[in-house]
């Protein structure tokens, strides 16, 4: 299994506090961060894996803090977004591969019994417990019919996880290259997942993970709980 982690973007949501840090290298306790917490959580539940993470702004101080790793640099990071970040790391869809966000906490359970999981279809995980979504989805029995900032009623949160089997992942590949060349470069990649849905007849799933502990750290209450969780799974190992 190959999982790419994006963690390019400058994390504009959170300044001033991000200015010349990047969320992904939050603490979450003395010795880990973001970032190092879910290469961690992947290499002890997927020994075999694959890790690439996609880094644009502070690459170098990422870089500094995560060792083993396939390392891919996108240069426009201030003009681009995640599907720009995607392409660059466009020779990994090519096989079955996981694509996560970089500012993502989830459970340990999360993360074994779902993320780390061999799939045969293209799925991403969605929340159903948040009415208040950032990025949502629309589903209709477990198939995905859009997802949009843009959504006035939705299924659920997108919780920022793709998996995608192999001919999925090449299918996603394409549709990425077919939108860098038309200059929609500053969208997100899940915006390609939509186009495919709309335009390739792309069957998409969603699997619901709201029986899990999870968050995207997009504000300091996101940081707070995504600290409770570790901290709760730290103890509980202790």
């Amino acid at each position: 299994m190959v999982y790419i982690i994006l963690a390019a973007g400058t994390g504009s949501r959170l300044h001033p506090i991000t200015l010349k840090h990047p969320k992904s290298l939050f603490s979450l306790d003395d010795h880990t961060t973001i970032l190092q917490r879910m290469v961690n959580m992947l290499r002890k539940w997927s020994p075999q894996a694959e890790i690439v993470i996609v880094c644009g702004f502070q690459h170098r101080v990422l870089e500094g803090y995560v060792s083993g790793v396939q390392w891919v640099y996108n240069p426009f990071y201030k003009v681009t977004n995640s599907l720009a970040s995607l392409w660059f790391a466009k020779d990994y869809l090519d096989r079955e591969v996981t694509i996560l966000n970089g500012d993502i906490v989830m459970s340990e359970q999360l993360i074994w019994e779902v993320v780390t999981q061999s799939t045969d279809r293209p799925e991403i995980l969605m929340d159903s417990s948040i009415k208040e979504g950032d990025y949502n989805v629309q589903a209709e029995h477990g198939q995905v019919i859009v997802m949009s900032k843009e959504l006035t009623s939705y299924t659920g949160e997108y919780a920022g996880v793709t998996k995608l089997d192999r001919n999925s992942a090449m299918q996603l590949r394409e549709q990425l290259c077919e939108m860098v060349e038309d200059g929609r470069y500053d969208t997100w990649y899940e915006d390609a997942l939509v186009q495919m849905i709309f335009e390739r007849n792309f069957s998409l799933y969603a699997k619901d993970i709201s029986a899990y502990e999870w968050t995207e750290v997009d504000s300091v209450d996101d940081l707070v709980y995504a600290k409770k969780i570790h901290e709760k799974e730290s103890k509980n190992r202790g």
